[in-house]
């Protein structure tokens, strides 16, 4: 599976830990939240594939001589990914010495989630994103730990699900991080302070952008049924990406939220496929544009873009009424200008599990799922109204009854959606 990247434009997850430091981290080992003394925390991966595999090594390299943690089940809908991951974990320097997968710990199939859920203290989800509700919902109520990778669903009904998860783990206490690593980065961090300070005035509009070139597609290969052909080239079929709109794009709609403390309510998009109309792209559109009406009379606009050969931008900028910030350089313009500086900044998806580890072994619980629901579903109005052609309300996205999830989902033939076409009956 492929991940979101970094912060500076066109690094990868795996480009950006190759050239990171190991996290320094200059705390004890605190007593565990969930066993006494140093008993061990078992952590179990749900998707095995290069997202997956890329957590495992974060969260091992998080942990380093301070939490004790040990990589103890995987599971995957597929037999290989799940042996390639082991075999990574088995021998990457992060990870070998942290590595207790056995051969029983090894679980394939569609419903070898709830099998890892079962034998593990925290659970991390890597899965594409349509599976994510399900697999939260059974997390929580197992009363587990948990990492998830965003977004967090695909449509109205996934989202709600989410928002009661999120209920049900305040209530019992449990730490929840989710993969916005720039809610983890401490340039975004301390920028974001600025900016709730008052160093740019009044928010007054904003941009967020996620113009990059071309994602993978996978040609559908002989022996392959409907549902495993599906699922292998996941981000090109809405039930289980959502759109790059919402996959992707979601870390910028979520800085966005981040600085005005608050959600849209009404979103006017437009999107399409002008470059990538192979039948691997499934139901992808290649570009998106939305206004995002939020309170106050306040717009972002928001533009994503997979298309080779084009100008690259990702990034955010925030404009308010005495100056504007940028995520490009961390700078802020206006009577409180200057360049926000950190040193020995670590690595954002190493951080990320460094405070989720932390919040568990200091009985601090976090839970992130609210503000990340908040933050995939503002990525999902915006691509139901680029497909419909039509606006779309926060309410109208939230109250959604449209579940794309195939139910009961087992292998062999599923008819695959059609490509969504503005102004057609039944889109989202």
């Amino acid at each position: 599976m492929t991940g979101p990247k970094a912060a500076n434009d066109g690094a990868t997850r795996r480009d950006f830990l190759k050239g990171s430091t190991a996290a320094a981290v200059g705390l004890g080992l605190l007593p565990n939240a969930h066993a006494a003394g140093n008993d061990v925390i078992k952590v179990g991966l749900i998707g095995c594939g290069g997202r997956g595999t890329g957590a495992a090594d974060n969260i091992c390299e998080a942990a380093g001589s301070t939490y004790n943690i040990k990589i103890h089940a995987l599971a995957d809908a597929f037999e290989d990914r799940v042996k390639n991951c082991r075999d990574f974990i088995r021998s990457n320097h992060h990870t070998k010495d942290k590595c207790d997968v056995s051969d029983d710990r090894c679980f394939v199939g569609l419903d070898a989630y709830q099998k890892v859920i079962d034998c593990c203290d925290l659970v991390m989800l890597a899965t594409p994103p349509g599976f994510r509700p399900q697999h939260i919902e059974a997390t929580v109520k197992a009363g587990k730990q948990l990492f998830s990778e965003k977004p967090v669903a695909v449509d109205g009904p996934g989202i709600r699900k989410v928002l009661a998860a999120h209920d049900e783990a305040v209530k019992k206490g449990l730490s929840v991080v989710t993969g916005t690593q720039r809610r983890h980065q401490a340039s975004y961090i301390e920028s974001m302070k600025r900016i709730h300070d008052g160093a740019i005035g009044d928010i007054v509009t904003a941009r967020v952008y996620w113009n990059g070139g071309d994602i993978w597609a996978h040609k559908r290969q002989p022996g392959w049924n409907d549902v495993e052909y599906q699922i292998r080239n996941w981000y090109h079929f809405l039930w289980l990406c959502g759109d790059h709109f919402v996959e992707q794009h979601v870390h910028n709609l979520d800085v966005a939220l981040w600085a005005l403390k608050t959600h849209p309510i009404r979103a006017v998009g437009m999107g399409g496929r002008q470059v990538h109309t192979e039948p691997e792209r499934g139901q992808s559109y290649d570009h998106f544009a939305v206004d995002f009406e939020f309170p106050g009379d306040v717009h972002i606009l928001s533009m994503a873009r997979q298309i080779d050969g084009c100008e690259n931008n990702v990034s955010e900028a925030i404009v308010g009424t005495l100056g504007h910030w940028d995520s490009n350089s961390y700078r802020f313009t206006g009577p409180n200008k200057g360049r926000v500086r950190i040193q020995h900044e670590t690595n954002p998806y190493v951080q990320e599990h460094i405070d989720l580890l932390e919040s568990i072994v200091s009985k601090r619980p976090v839970c992130e799922l609210k503000q990340v629901a908040e933050s995939t579903l503002t990525a999902i109005m915006g691509r139901m109204s680029a497909y419909s052609g039509k606006a779309v309300t926060w309410q109208q996205a939230l109250n959604s009854r449209v579940d794309t999830f195939p139910s009961p989902l087992a292998w062999g033939e599923m008819k695959e959606p059609p490509v969504p076409i503005p102004g057609g009956k039944g889109i989202i």
